[in-house]
C-alpha cells in the first residue's frame, strides 16, 4: 500500500544565517494491507516530518514515495494536485495531534463532512458520525456544539472519529491518543485493530509503550541527524 524509496528531507533555517537542519536521510521502507508501522525515535528526529511527507504536506526533495489508491499507484513527488485531493479524499487519511475546525460548526458536522465529501447521502452520513462519537464517548449534548469551545480530550475524540470515519486503505496517526483517558484510550486501541483487521496500511508514532505495543506490527527507527553550517 505504501512504497518509499531513499526519502531524505533538509530544511534551511534562513532566520538563523541560512543553518541546514537535515531531518530525513535515505529512508526506504514498505507497508502492506493489514500492517501497522511504528515511528520510533527521539524528539526532533522527524517522526512527524515523515507522516507530513506521506499526506503531501511536504514536496519531496529527494526519493520516491508511492501510495496505492483505487487499483493502480499514485507517486507523491509527480501527482498533480487532483490526484493529490483525491488520494486524502479516498484513500490516505490522517490523524494529526490537532484538531483544526470553523467556527460554529458543529461536531456532528464536521465529522460527517469527509464522508459527504465521497459521495455518501447526508442523513447518512450523520448517522454514521453519530456512531462514531458515541463510541468515541462523546456526550450527546456536545455533538451540535462547535469543537473549539471543548477540552483537549474532546477535541481529540472529534478527530480522531473525522480521521477516520471513512474506510480508508492507508492511515496516518500522528500521536492519536494524547490527551485522552485510559478509557478513551482502549477504545482507540479498538478502532485501530480493526482498521487493520479491513485491510488498511497504517503508519504511526505512538509515545505510549503500552499503545505501541497493542497496535504495532514493525518497528521503524528513525536516527536523529547532526546539523550542518
Amino acid at each position: 500500500m505504501i512504497e518509499v524509496r531513499d526519502l531524505a528531507r533538509t530544511f534551511v533555517l534562513h532566520q538563523q544565517g541560512g543553518v541546514h537542519l537535515p531531518v530525513l536521510e535515505r529512508i526506504s521502507f514498505d507497508v502492506a494491507a493489514g500492517e501497522c508501522l511504528v515511528l520510533q525515535a527521539p524528539s526532533g528526529a522527524g517522526k512527524s516530518t515523515l507522516l507530513r511527507t506521506l499526506y503531501a504536506n511536504y514536496r519531496l526533495q529527494h526519493g520516491v514515495v508511492r501510495i496505492r489508491h483505487e487499483g493502480g499507484w499514485v507517486e507523491l513527488g509527480s501527482a498533480s494536485a487532483q490526484q493529490l485531493l483525491a488520494l486524502r479524499k479516498r484513500t490516505v487519511g490522517f490523524v494529526s495531534q490537532f484538531l483544526r475546525v470553523i467556527p460554529r460548526i458543529g461536531a456532528i458536522d464536521l465529522v460527517a463532512e469527509p464522508l459527504i465529501a465521497t459521495g455518501l447521502a447526508r442523513e447518512q452520513a450523520l448517522a454514521r458520525a453519530a456512531g462514531w462519537l458515541a463510541r468515541l464517548r462523546l456526550p450527546e449534548r456536545l455533538w451540535h456544539l462547535p469543537p473549539a469551545t471543548f477540552s483537549g480530550g474532546e477535541q481529540q475524540r472529534v478527530n480522531i472519529a473525522r480521521s477516520m470515519v471513512v474506510d480508508y486503505p492507508v492511515l496516518l496517526l500522528d500521536e492519536p491518543t494524547a490527551s485522552l483517558d485510559a478509557g478513551n484510550r482502549d477504545v482507540v486501541i479498538e478502532l485501530i485493530g480493526e482498521a487493520r483487521a479491513r485491510g488498511a496500511a497504517l503508519v504511526g508514532i505512538f509515545h505510549d509503550a503500552d499503545v505501541r505495543a497493542a497496535v504495532g506490527s514493525r518497528t521503524l527507527e528513525l536516527a536523529p541527524m547532526a546539523v550542518a553550517a
